[in-house]
């Protein structure tokens, strides 16, 4: 469950709103929260490492230029993630 764009609050309507749903559409509607325990991390560590997973960045902003790097992923124009970089 991702956030819409636009919105500060994420994924939240959604999980407000899929037990209302879940009566009324054929399949079985509930909210999934994942958690990442230690050993998660390091796999995915492991796998950035060995060259096997590759995160896609969008852009790049310094801290100075927030507001137009949420600007910027709020207009829908992020084909990846965009990083805030802190100096």
């Amino acid at each position: 469950m991702g956030g819409g764009r636009g919105r500060w609050v994420g994924a939240l309507p959604r999980y407000l709103t899929t037990p209302a749903l879940s009566p009324f559409v054929s399949q079985r509607m509930r909210a999934f929260v994942a958690t990442a325990s230690h050993e998660d991390l390091v796999y995915v560590k492991n796998l950035l490492e060995a060259g096997k997973l590759t995160p896609i960045i969008d852009r790049t902003y310094p801290l100075s230029e927030t507001s137009q790097a949420i600007s910027y992923v709020e207009e829908g124009h992020a084909q990846g993630k965009v990083i805030i970089t802190v100096r």
